[in-house]
């Protein structure tokens, strides 16, 4: 692919917080995970699993968890950042105020940005979820090429004109993602990704984030 292309397809993906109702065929699924598949890991572990779901699992799945969230309790089996500090939290801080700006939320509206908030445990409204694990034993590094797999997904599912947002926030509900997926014990989970079709006209999709220049990612050395 030439470097354009593959430009333009990363610019084009974003972080989808509303999406139309319609399901995404098993096999368009199916390519999207059969093109992030190839990207790397550690001795070729593959360490990832996901489990999806469509249709009325998903609805009864968005109803569980909405619920659950709405009970409070996070239990994460990876621990959640310490804290944002300096440019991190300033980009933190873009990005929510972005979202709320775009969705009519002024500053000082706790009820407003608890509203946006929740919105993650509803799957922002996506026809499939698909929650991300990763082997016990290979602790650190599993997840890092999870992290890998996470990314070749989205643009994976970009390509074929599928959005998708990936989130922490699900994980943040481990042992009830565990329950309600019958998933393993020695495999924590990452993350879950909501995709599905993006809506265009709703104002949640109307802004992106900024990105760090080269000069602030690099340290040059010869």
């Amino acid at each position: 692919m030439p470097h354009d292309e593959l430009d333009a397809l990363f610019a084009a993906r974003y972080s989808c917080r509303a999406f139309r109702p319609d399901p995404v065929p098993r096999a368009v699924i199916e390519k999207i995970v059969a093109t992030a598949r190839r990207v790397p890991s550690w001795c070729n572990a593959q360490p990832w699993q996901m489990t999806i779901t469509s249709g009325a699992e998903t609805e009864r799945f968005r109803d569980a968890m909405a619920a659950r969230a709405q009970a409070g309790g996070h239990d994460p089996d990876l621990p959640f950042p310490e804290g944002y500090s300096g440019v991190y939290r300033d980009r933190r801080r873009a990005c929510g105020w972005a979202l709320y700006e775009a969705v009519g939320v002024e500053k000082g509206d706790r009820a407003g940005s608890a509203r946006e908030m929740m919105k993650n445990f509803s799957l922002f409204g996506a026809p499939h979820a698909a929650i991300v694990t990763s082997p016990a034993e290979l602790g650190a590094y599993g997840a890092l090429d999870c992290g890998g797999f996470v990314t070749g997904f989205t643009l994976a599912a970009k390509s074929l004109g599928v959005d998708t947002i990936p989130q922490a926030a699900l994980a943040g509900f481990s042992p009830f993602l565990r329950d309600w997926f019958d998933l393993p014990e020695d495999r924590p989970v990452l993350c879950a990704i909501s995709f599905g079709y993006g809506d265009p006209e709703h104002p949640a999709n109307a802004f992106r984030t900024e990105r760090a220049e080269v000069g602030d990612i690099v340290d040059w050395r010869g």
